[in-house]
């Protein structure tokens, strides 16, 4: 996938457009301006920054890194959540083939901030022909003194990095399950509070950062908060990388400031004349093109960063299918609102499909749903029913015209 860049004014970065910011960036910049100062500059720049997590959950940065650099604990972790298994999301791939240094060094610059000696990436299962190369990056900058005791040059700062292999579960992704299976366990989310932050990795100290948001961090470091803060909005500061997908002419990797428009990036894209488009993956919300309009920022339509194009030949139905299909298959199973609610959910649009759903068990389908939105344990059970509810709302008559029995 060839990475392309989607900023036409070439974003804060000035340079010229035809490639990501992420290019035009000295990986070891920012390591060695975060090692030169006291440790709490660190989370001050990335405070004045605006900095969300960029894998969905848009937690603001700092704040995390705050609570695990003040929480008491000799041994604290740096992870990095490479677990990028979200249908539709494909720019972590991107970054960690073409930039791990920005975030490896991302996440030794987390490793001062916080007091931890030890990172861990975690890489998604079906990853593992990229690992290889990622441990030779690993072991270059080992030799060079990046990684390791006194890393990066500065006297008594130790720490280095592993790679953990995935156990191919859609649930990891979330930083719970995640750091339940780097334990050893099976991948289930755990009960919060408490939260990683203070109870994390071996019940110690951690903090779980996105690939993207670890490479902003380098980023940031590097140019500075104002720099980052140029572009985007008050809510949503900076540049977010799209993996955008489907019924478009220029699928690929781009990059924009956050609050742009749906129809903005359709525009970019080639996908102007979509019937509809997935955001946040399957987990997301579908857009019909009265909603086009709308802005891509964490105060609007909130998204990790995967865009599906539906052209308008598609069947919306099929897609709710596909989607639900999906979370019966991913669902761990611990609680009964996603695990029983998502197939219930899949039976609802197969009857639809045969126009055998009435009017009555529909609105009961959209009451399950809102359950699993509120008593499911984890984001997956919560956000499981995203798509058919808006499918459903958005795509009423195409769904209802359907039907046999006269819904």
């Amino acid at each position: 996938m060839t990475a392309a860049h989607g900023n036409p004014s070439g974003g804060p970065s000035g340079k010229p457009t035809g490639g990501l910011t992420f290019a035009t960036v000295d990986s070891e910049a920012g390591l060695k301006v975060a090692l030169s100062g006291p440790r709490p500059d660190i989370v001050m720049k990335l405070r004045e920054s605006g900095l969300r997590g960029r894998g969905g959950a848009g937690f603001p940065t700092a704040v995390k890194w705050t609570l695990a650099a003040a929480a008491r604990g000799e041994q604290k972790f740096v992870v990095c959540n490479a677990d990028e298994g979200e249908p539709g999301t494909f720019k972590d791939r991107v970054i960690l083939n073409e930039f791990p240094d920005l975030v490896f060094a991302g996440m030794t610059i987390g490793g001062r901030a916080i007091g931890a000696r030890e990172g861990i990436l975690y890489l998604r299962a079906e990853y593992t022909y990229m690992r290889d190369a990622l441990e030779a990056v690993l072991e270059r900058r080992r030799k060079a003194g990046l990684l390791g005791a006194n890393a990066g040059g500065l006297a008594g700062f130790e720490f280095d990095i592993r790679i953990q292999m995935g156990a191919g579960a859609y649930v990891c992704g979330e930083e719970t399950a995640l750091i339940e299976s780097l334990e050893g366990q099976r991948g289930e989310p755990r009960n919060r509070p408490p939260f990683p932050v203070d109870t994390g990795f071996m019940g110690l100290p951690s903090i779980v950062n996105n690939v993207e948001t670890l490479a902003w961090v380098a980023c940031i470091m590097a140019k500075g908060p104002e720099w980052f803060k140029a572009v985007g909005t008050d809510k949503s500061t900076g540049l977010k990388l799209f993996s955008v997908s489907g019924d478009c002419a220029r699928p690929g990797v781009y990059e924009f400031p956050l609050g742009i428009t749906v129809a903005k990036l359709l525009e970019a894209v080639g996908g102007s004349d979509a019937k509809a488009v997935q955001v946040g993956g399957a987990s997301g919300h579908c857009l019909p093109r009265s909603e086009f309009t709308r802005a891509l920022a964490f105060e609007d339509i909130s998204t990790g960063g995967s865009i599906i194009v539906f052209g308008q030949s598609r069947d919306m139905l099929e897609v709710a299918r596909n989607f639900l299909e999906f979370f019966v298959e991913e669902s761990c199973g611990q609680c009964t609102p996603c695990r029983d609610g998502s197939v219930k959910l899949l039976e609802g649009v197969e009857l639809l499909e045969e126009g055998e759903c009435s009017t009555a068990y529909l609105r009961e389908l959209k009451g399950l749903s809102k359950t699993m939105q509120l008593a499911s344990k984890c984001g997956l059970g919560q956000s499981a029913p995203n798509a058919f509810l808006s499918i459903v709302e958005h795509f009423q008559g195409e769904i209802l015209g359907r039907s046999a029995a006269g819904i």
